[in-house]
């Protein structure tokens, strides 16, 4: 028996994918550039920057199929293609911010003379087109994990690119080029804080983990506490995406009661439920089973 209430935040993906075209055009602009003026700072920008494009890519087609109808072959659509995309995007920009601080040490051993020009108007135009790509998402950003992992790509790259220009303009007046490849490293670093929330909350989200803010054993004792409950076993709660939280349990009942009275048993539990978010909840009935009551089941073959 269950009780189902789902809420999801809408997004248009029209944002994402502007966002995309602004990006193909900025990555192809700064791997040039970056091979012309000899800057590491502005490869990896561009590194970055390309990233960014194939994140929007994955990001946009995840929005896209997340909104299919389920079927009687998915049964829950492909509601969790956001969270593959947040999870793919984490991981890819935390590799890439491993792969730009070994090059930046590396540079910073064997120093090379660069173009400051060239850096610093490419890093303005970096600049201008994340800045615009960043709100053009900004508002489906805020109730979508996935449109957040990609805005976060956009917003670090723009900090990304604001770095670049400083060293551009430090190389061109002072003739420090050490920096360039200082501020990859810093850059790299910020890559990898920014990245982890989302990369450990996706991860959790597919590896169906009890979500992070729900209190399984304050749940039950509060569930228990329901006069005709007796017991609440083989507890399982967790995401199929970011907005739709699982619930399923075995509910032992004191006396033999009517489907009728179970229902009504039912709505009680569903509205202390509905108070840590859980939206789709799945109760088995029982009375005189003899099976364990432990809290949680392990299922073995």
């Amino acid at each position: 028996m269950g009780n189902h209430a789902h809420r999801h935040h809408k997004v248009s993906g029209k944002g994402l994918l502007w966002s995309v075209v602004l990006n193909v055009f900025i990555t192809v602009a700064q791997v040039i550039g970056g091979i012309i003026s000899g800057s590491m700072a502005l490869l990896s920008d561009a590194t970055h920057n390309f990233s960014d494009v194939l994140s929007l890519i994955i990001s946009y087609i995840a929005n896209r199929l997340s909104r299919k109808k389920a079927t009687d072959r998915r049964t829950f659509g492909y509601r969790r293609s956001e969270i593959m995309a947040a999870f793919i995007n984490s991981a890819t920009l935390i590799i890439l911010a491993v792969f730009i601080f070994t090059e930046a040490v590396d540079r910073i051993l064997n120093p090379t003379v660069i173009r400051a020009d060239w850096v610093i108007w490419l890093s303005v135009l970096s600049i201008f087109i994340n800045g615009l790509s960043v709100l053009l998402i900004r508002k489906d950003s805020k109730g979508n994990m996935n449109i957040k992992s990609a805005y976060l790509h956009l917003f670090s790259d723009m900090l990304t690119s604001v770095a670049v220009l400083i060293g551009g303009l430090t190389m061109k007046f002072f003739h420090w080029y050490s920096i360039d490849s200082i501020f990859s490293m810093l850059i790299s670093v910020y890559l990898i804080v920014v990245s982890w929330k989302i990369f450990a909350a996706s991860l959790r989200v597919l590896m169906q983990f009890t979500p992070k803010d729900i209190n399984l054993k304050e749940i039950v004792r509060k569930v228990e506490e329901i006069r005709e409950i007796k017991n609440l076993h083989h507890v399982h709660v967790w995401q199929i995406s970011e907005h739709d939280i699982m619930f399923e349990a075995h509910v032992d009942v004191k006396d033999d009661i009517s489907i009728t009275k179970f229902e009504e048993l039912l709505e009680k539990i569903t509205v202390i439920l509905e108070k840590y978010n859980i939206n789709h909840v799945t109760i088995q009935p029982e009375y005189s089973v003899n099976d364990s009551k432990s809290l949680i089941h392990e299922h073995h073959k």
